[in-house]
């Protein structure tokens, strides 16, 4: 197997291993702001509003594509416009019609799921689905290059830069002065070093934002995720025709899962982990042996690897700047879904800017961009909660595993988990189905902690 050679995260540092105890807390953080003294914004006088969009993923895709629309003269400066991103690639059936996505970049529609316990106890989920429900399996190169390509059609400007570092406005009607590596074909492999004067910065620059670092947004924990590109027989795609699996336990991670999803003509085989980084390849290793009947000859076609932030930044806002996507930290626990908050960020954060530049047309400041903070914190700090306790209930042991895949069998369990996560809101439940869920979940970490205590 190849392999790879981690570089070093800027902003991020590594965190403890799991403690014995868990706790769990519900509170809303405190989030503080540097508001600079409001002044009336001005009407700009010959120009549009200018605002730079640095990274090119779905959240900087998105971003972009909203501002150019909205009358904004947008930049997008993106490093690797051909990124495989190692993902795997999961999409909700609500991102398809909120985002005008064509179904032909859509690899696979998974209507069928297997979750397999530790001691390899597999539940089918899926029955709940209606005929025109769906998860989305997509190759991040796919989805990112058409997002980019909308922006452009719509008349965002391009760029296929590095971003390197931006100077910082001393007064409040001041531009930010943008400084990247621009590679046009023309200066050769090391490319040309250009500045750009900017009204307002979007970083969606990824877990290893350099846009974070230059307003001091602050450390946080992440997950390494690595993934291998498989090519399997096509007799054996066919059983992943429209199935994805999720392993969970101790050997294919202490704190996350292991996967196998479908793409268009091979399979994402991949795992990730906050506390055993060192361990990552072990991971996958055991992620592969798990499913070894079911890609037996099967062909390795890429290897990734990637940082994912595993909470909130400390600051995502400052003065004209704000943070989408995984630069913010948008990615939930227990499933560790980023493409859609980071496109719902990115799109957030622009209609923000639109508003309050009047579509272009006048300076914004901070309090017009904390709007968005305001927006995404209301509508979607539910979710993060709700998964942040599921996979510190859930992930913490082998017997907590087993319960909770056994709780994935329940009919009730599944309708509730699809519907929140296919539409992306939290599912108010019937009161008498959530009662009965309650004690079957107690019954489950009853029968789990027993088991627990047996093993040790």
């Amino acid at each position: 197997m190849s392999s790879i050679a981690f570089k070093p995260f800027t902003g991020l540092h590594r965190s403890s291993a799991v403690p014995t105890t868990t706790t769990i807390t519900l509170s809303k953080p405190v989030i503080k702001f540097n508001v600079s003294a409001a002044k009336t914004s001005p009407k700009l006088s010959n120009r549009n509003l200018k605002v730079a969009v640095i990274g090119g993923g779905p959240a900087g895709g998105a971003a972009a594509e909203t501002l150019a629309k909205g009358g904004i003269e947008t930049f997008l400066i993106e490093r690797k416009l051909d990124n495989c991103k190692p993902c795997g690639g999961a999409i909700p059936l609500c991102m398809v019609g909120e985002f005008d996505l064509p179904l032909d970049i859509i690899d696979r529609r998974v209507t069928k799921m297997k979750m397999i316990s530790p001691s390899n106890i597999a539940v089918d989920i899926g029955q709940t689905l209606k005929p025109h429900e769906y998860i989305g399996m997509v190759r991040r190169e796919v989805l990112d290059a058409y997002l980019r390509d909308r922006a452009k059609e719509n008349g965002a400007t391009v760029i296929n830069g590095l971003f390197l570092k931006m100077d910082m406005p001393k007064r409040w009607d001041e531009p930010y002065v943008l400084h990247y590596t621009e590679y046009d074909g023309k200066k050769g492999a090391m490319g040309e070093k250009v500045t750009l004067e900017v009204d307002a910065v979007i970083g969606a620059d990824g877990a290893n934002s350099r846009v974070a670092k230059a307003i001091d947004a602050g450390d946080y924990d992440y997950a390494i995720a690595f993934q291998e590109r498989i090519k399997i027989p096509d007799d054996k795609m066919v059983y992943y025709e429209n199935l994805a699996e999720m392993y969970v336990g101790d050997d294919v991670s202490p704190d996350f899962y292991g996967w196998v999803f479908p793409k268009c003509d091979h399979v994402a085989v991949g795992t990730g982990t906050v506390t055993h980084k060192s361990d990552i390849k072990k991971f996958q290793l055991a992620t592969r042996n798990r499913a070894k009947d079911k890609i037996l000859g099967g062909k390795i076609i890429r290897v990734e690897a990637h940082p994912i932030p595993e909470h909130p930044r400390p600051r995502r806002l400052s003065g004209r700047v704000a943070l989408v996507g995984d630069a913010a930290g948008y990615v939930t626990k227990c499933s560790g879904e980023g493409i859609y908050f980071a496109a719902k960020s990115g799109r957030m954060c622009a209609e923000a800017i639109v508003d309050g530049s009047q579509h272009g047309k006048k300076m914004v400041d901070e309090g017009d961009l904390r709007k968005y903070l305001e927006k995404w914190d209301k509508t979607y700090w539910p979710t993060y909660k709700v998964l942040d306790v599921l996979q510190k209930v859930f992930y913490r042991s082998n017997p907590a595993r087993e319960a909770f895949v056994e709780m994935c069998a329940d009919e009730y369990v599944q309708k509730m988990t699809f519907d929140s996560y296919l539409y992306k809101t939290v599912v108010p439940g019937n009161p008498l189905d959530d009662l009965k869920l309650a004690v079957n979940t107690i019954g489950s970490l009853v029968r789990a902690n027993a088991l627990r205590k047996e093993m040790e």
